[in-house]
């Protein structure tokens, strides 16, 4: 006989030590008496000794050699009703269980969540917070607790936290304080159901949201007319100063059109628009150019660490560009080396901005590479930038260095050289 019979015998004696000498009429009947003392069930040992006896029914049904059907034969396969079976049982055990101190303490843990993480409208804050007094008082008849909200809903969770920490306390036994756990779970569940009727933000259209917010009241009879009136109305709250009423708009609208007419709002505001910086910032930082735009003419030196990342290298040619307009408009010694730096860019027309930048920043110490890219720099157009930038810086020093080129090959160098020069 071969290695491979000897192994195949190995692996058929293997599983028959495997199977157990049970029938389908023995398995059933262990699964009746189970039954029967599930009925019987009155304490969690009692159900564990059931759950106990169902593993051991398990194991053997899985291990039994039992007859399987015939293809053509209607009757049913006898592991398939036993299993069906055992099944049943085990879902009649799971909920006899119980209630547990535990499912309490997890409902009103999420509870407390849901209050102290949504965005409840003003009046969905009203109904959650008459959901919690009322989960509160319907507590203490179960469990000793001084939990109090003192009428202010900031307190709520804190005071859900407290009746947690009392029903943990308590030690509540599930068959000595059913009644207790009973009580206390149907005043969490109530206390559940209270809290998802109340309403959020995010039960309200876009256009509810902003007007339970107030942001169509500025609109008179007169200018409501104008279409879309939410474009009327973010710059009607900007003028005043408004600009939570702005932004919440921008924020929640949140169209192309929209999006681009707030910015340019934002924009034509310049530094009064200083209040938008931190959304204008956080926008920024998805690389969005109309936001760039603005933190520029806001003119705040914070935007500065931000924006720097974006030139550094050759990347995206129009977001270098509208970057380094927006550094040159902020104006902060920070940039003159990080602006220099992309006076060696591959592109020309990154060179040129750079260069205008520069100038833009009016630092003396940007002098020194102006004058290397007016001498040696192969594109005129860049050559003509910096002359620029020399005549913005407007030292002495910065006017001599532009004006050494009045006799340049290239004309537009000429002009700017000219102007330094009569300076």
């Amino acid at each position: 006989m071969s290695n491979g019979d000897d192994e195949a015998d190995a692996s058929d004696d293997a599983e028959a030590a495997d199977e157990i000498d049970v029938t389908a009429e023995e398995l059933e009947s262990r699964l009746t008496e189970a039954s029967e003392d599930l009925d019987a069930a009155e304490t969690e040992a009692d159900l564990d000794d059931v759950e106990s006896s169902l593993d051991d029914i398990e194991n053997d049904l899985e291990a039994a050699d039992l007859p399987e059907p015939d293809e053509d034969d209607d009757a049913e396969d006898p592991r398939e009703e036993l299993e069906s079976q055992l099944s049943d049982l085990r879902d009649d055990l799971d909920a006899q269980r119980g209630p547990y101190a535990e499912d309490v303490v997890t409902i009103v843990s999420d509870a407390e969540d849901t209050v102290t993480d949504s965005e409840w409208t003003d009046d969905g804050e009203g109904e959650a917070q008459e959901a919690v007094e009322t989960f509160l008082d319907e507590s203490a008849e179960f469990v000793d607790h001084d939990a109090d909200t003192g009428g202010d809903f900031v307190a709520a969770g804190d005071a859900l936290t407290t009746v947690v920490d009392a029903i943990e306390a308590a030690n509540l036994d599930p068959d000595e304080d059913t009644e207790t756990i009973e009580g206390l779970l149907e005043a969490a569940e109530t206390l559940e159901t209270g809290l998802d009727e109340a309403e959020v933000w995010d039960d309200l259209t876009v256009q509810e949201q902003l007007d339970a917010r107030g942001f169509y009241d500025i609109l008179t009879n007169e200018n409501r007319k104008d279409f879309p009136p939410e474009w009327n109305a973010a710059k009607l709250h900007a003028e005043e100063g408004d600009f939570e009423q702005v932004l919440f708009a921008y924020d929640k609208l949140g169209s192309e059109f929209f999006d681009g007419y707030i910015v340019d709002l934002l924009y034509n505001l310049g530094s009064d628009a200083g209040p938008a910086f931190d959304a204008m910032h956080q926008r920024a930082q998805k690389r969005d150019k109309g936001p760039i735009e603005v933190l520029g003419k806001i003119g705040d030196e914070r935007a500065t660490e931000t924006l720097h990342d974006y030139i550094d290298g050759d990347g995206d040619p129009a977001l270098q560009k509208v970057t380094l307009r927006a550094l040159g408009a902020i104006g902060s010694a920070e940039s003159v080396q990080p602006v220099a730096n992309r006076l060696d860019a591959d592109s020309e027309e990154i060179r040129s901005v750079a260069a205008r930048t520069l100038g833009l920043l009016g630092d003396t110490r940007a002098i020194e590479p102006l004058g290397d890219i007016l001498e040696s720099d192969d594109s005129d157009s860049v050559r003509a930038s910096a002359a620029w930038a020399l005549r913005q810086i407007g030292t002495e020093t910065a006017l001599e260095e532009a004006a050494r080129y009045t006799d340049d090959r290239a004309y537009i160098v000429q002009a700017e050289a000219e102007k330094a020069s009569s300076a």
